[in-house]
């Protein structure tokens, strides 16, 4: 198994998250450039991508309704090679939520449903926190992340288990709200997944029919997929690719998790998701025919949850007057232009698409990278677009303040000072002391069964995920996670002593910026060994 350098990963991830929101440095007005050197930019992204070692990445630029730049970079494994073009699948993970929204605008239209309606009238097994808040969420809450809870808190429903999407939405009345209804901004893919149910409830149809019976094929967007389960047998699809301990990218398999698929399931190439960007700088037109209102398009481009520009950000760019969320987009300004977009993080495969209405200009960046290659590339290219011939490298930019980053990591740790303990060569107690059934009432069961002499943990929902469990001290142990998943960090599980003395309760610890195990709260059931 290949273990990844916490640190490393880390620092991109927080890397991305600071970049999500489209920065810029103080210039003179850029003006609306209608001639740009295509060529430049197509050596800017390849050097970018040797720059950032990104295995593979295709972009498209629309602009006027017209696809004018379609290109694909590197290779489809670094492990099998083959080369990425603009008809390369990649997973487009949370640009996603864009689609779910039309659907939901597709139902508005046709009079089925209001934005305002209650969920509960449509998942009538919807039960959150709150009773108050279970029977006042709307559809427009589901969208704009504003419902109370952390961002990506009960992401483990969906991860890996078996779980549909009824049962997670079932399980949800146990997460704990991180801020009081509409108060807040937290990114919930759960929210999306309810949002799913809706449109299947009202249409009688499953959210994977809808979408390509309503998008999909009056786009023509024939090979795109809902579902990694639809890869089968499909030719020129880009595996995903981890980070190894040196920070180095390392090819892993695409896992199927489609409950989740409302919120991130689908599946394109960049020339297919061309054609999403022109029915959306059209405002719901495809090639003359309506696909949504103008109204509803509005609406979804609306701040319908604002948040804070950070104080970074600000100096950085004067121009970026707001953040918010939309209505599964993100909106700001630059420059005076208002921006509409969002980024995909899929296990392995990280995107971008990023909509400029006021110069009918869209952007797709689409990578089999974890890393956070797409938003430098997005904001040089809108840079170019909007005539600034002088502005930041910001490939450059990036790079360097990731490195910036690490180096002040590097010397603060270097400072702390190392604490001498004496290690325990042993458990407090037998092992067969630890084994037994937990139970998690948000997540359901897992085991710790002793076998051959080793500790091992199952997670019962997630088949896959678990493995063996190592002394460290105490009563923690390490876990080596059984499946190499790209996602998965350094686990620890820590058992709780109860007031018997037995051991009473179980917690896997991660500093893991995807998930909160710290929400499974595991409790001791049968205090049998396995």
């Amino acid at each position: 198994m290949i273990h990844k350098n916490l640190s490393l990963q880390r620092f991109k991830i927080l890397l991305m998250l600071l970049f999500v929101v489209f920065i810029s440095q103080p210039r003179a007005q850029a003006q609306s450039n209608s001639t740009v050197d295509l060529s430049k930019l197509d050596a800017y992204y390849q050097k970018a991508l040797q720059e950032w070692d990104v295995p593979g990445m295709a972009i498209a630029i629309v602009k006027n309704d017209s696809v004018v730049f379609a290109k694909g970079y590197g290779v489809l494994s670094n492990k099998t090679g083959g080369k990425v073009d603009a008809n390369t699948l990649f997973g487009i993970a949370s640009n996603s939520k864009a689609y779910t929204a039309a659907a939901l605008a597709t139902l508005v239209d046709a009079g089925k449903i209001k934005w305002t309606d209650k969920v509960t009238k449509y998942v009538p097994y919807l039960q959150l926190y709150d009773p108050y808040v279970t029977a006042n969420l709307t559809i427009e809450d589901l969208l704009s992340h504003r419902v109370g809870f952390k961002t990506f808190s009960g992401d483990l429903l969906w991860y890996n288990t078996t779980y549909s999407r009824e049962e997670i939405i079932r399980r949800m009345r146990h997460l704990e709200p991180e801020f009081g209804f509409r108060d807040g901004y937290g990114y919930s893919n759960l929210m999306f997944i309810t949002a799913g149910e809706v449109i299947e409830n009202v249409t009688g149809k499953t959210w994977e029919s809808y979408i390509k019976e309503t998008f999909l094929k009056p786009l023509g967007m024939n090979r795109t997929y809902t579902s990694v389960n639809d890869l089968k047998g499909v030719d020129n699809v880009a595996a995903p690719h981890g980070f190894d301990d040196k920070g180095k990218p390392y090819a892993t398999t695409l896992t199927a998790w489609d409950s989740w698929n409302p919120a991130a399931g689908i599946f394109t190439s960049v020339n297919q998701q061309a054609q999403w960007m022109r029915l959306q700088l059209n405002l719901g037109t495809y090639k003359g025919k309506e696909i949504f209102s103008e109204g509803a398009s509005r609406n979804m481009w609306t701040a319908h949850n604002p948040f804070p520009v950070s104080k970074k950000a600000e100096e950085i760019t004067p121009s970026t007057h707001f953040t918010a969320a939309g209505l599964g987009w993100f909106v700001s300004d630059y420059e005076g232009r208002k921006l509409v977009y969002h980024g995909g993080g899929h296990e392995g495969m990280n995107s971008r698409t990023v909509l400029v209405p006021e110069e009918n200009l869209g952007i797709v960046i689409l990578t089999n990278s974890m890393s956070s290659i797409m938003t430098p590339v997005a904001n040089y290219t809108i840079d170019q677009f909007l005539g600034i011939q002088k502005g930041r490298d910001w490939s450059q930019f990036n790079l360097d303040a990731i490195a910036k980053a690490k180096k002040e990591q590097e010397e603060t740790a270097s400072k702390q000072p190392k604490l001498k303990s004496k290690r325990n060569n042993k458990p407090t107690r037998a092992l067969a002391d630890y084994a037994g059934t937990y139970r998690s009432e948000l997540y359901g069961d897992a085991t710790v069964t002793l076998r051959d002499g080793k500790l091992e943990l199952n997670l019962l929902p997630a088949p896959t995920l678990g493995g063996t469990l190592s002394f460290l001290k105490h009563d923690l142990f390490n876990l080596d996670w059984k499946n190499d998943y790209a996602l998965l960090h350094p686990t620890n599980v820590r058992f709780l002593i109860g007031e018997d003395g037995s051991i009473a309760q179980m917690r896997l610890d991660s500093n893991n910026p995807d998930f909160h195990f710290d929400e499974l709260k595991f409790v001791k059931v049968t205090p049998d060994a396995l």
